[in-house]
């Protein structure tokens, strides 16, 4: 053991030169890296020059929009609150001269109005130009909680809508929110739709006027006398 003992302390007397020689190497390396750097920061320009396009602002007026022309697509305004219900059935708020032209893509046979005012002179004209026949169920819009509707005459209406004979058919109100909701509401359950359906599709036009009578006067609303009655059109159940 003692005999060994001076060649360890010689191998790690060389092991540290070596490491020490090393660490100088790297110390070197260093320096030499952070010199050459300091001089291209002093050899760089302290500024830049920054080509800038010009722009000739008197060319980017918006272009001009030709006015719609009648029969154009642009002059094609639905009437408030418009969608499809199912195929040959539509939905909308009480339609103006506005919308006359869109009405007659739609090849209407008959309008629904659940309104009790006299049909404007305007809406006679059109419809009697273009051959569309008028059932008209007077409901009067009374606010809540004095909100009456009367299910015989819901009960009626859908046997218009239920007849192929008239569809196309458009069921409208004043704003396509309550009274006609109801209707379609009435619809949807012949069509065996889940309530939440019918209360989702319900709440979506009458948005923050939904009301609670409306909805409940659709979940009892007794389909049981209507159900003899043919259906030709989607009744899948939601």
């Amino acid at each position: 053991m003692r005999d060994g003992t001076p060649r360890i302390e010689v191998q790690l007397m060389r092991m540290a030169h070596q490491r020490h020689q090393f660490e100088i190497a790297i110390l070197s390396n260093l320096y030499q890296l952070s010199k050459t750097t300091a001089n291209d920061e002093q050899e760089a320009p302290m500024c830049r020059t920054i080509e800038v396009a010009v722009v000739d602002y008197r060319d980017l007026s918006p272009p001009e929009v030709p006015a719609p022309v009648p029969g154009d697509e642009l002059s094609l305004i639905p009437p408030l609150n418009f969608a499809m219900v199912d195929n040959g059935i539509f939905r909308s708020g009480f339609p103006d001269s506005a919308n006359f032209a869109f009405l007659q893509t739609l090849g209407l046979r008959s309008i629904i109005c659940l309104c009790p005012e006299p049909y404007p002179q305007a809406n006679m004209e059109f419809l009697k130009a273009e051959g569309i026949r008028l059932f008209q169920f007077g409901i009067e819009g009374y606010k809540e909680p004095f909100v009456n509707i009367p299910e015989d005459t819901i009960r009626e209406a859908l046997k218009v809508v239920l007849d192929v004979k008239n569809h196309p058919v458009l069921i409208h109100c004043k704003r396509g929110k309550h009274r006609t909701g109801c209707l379609v509401g009435c619809l949807r359950k012949l069509q065996r739709w889940c309530l939440s359906s019918i209360f989702d599709e319900y709440q979506r036009f009458a948005a923050a006027k939904a009301r609670v009578s409306d909805q409940r006067f659709m979940e009892l609303f007794d389909i049981f006398s209507l159900k003899h009655l043919p259906m030709s059109f989607s009744c899948s159940r939601r």
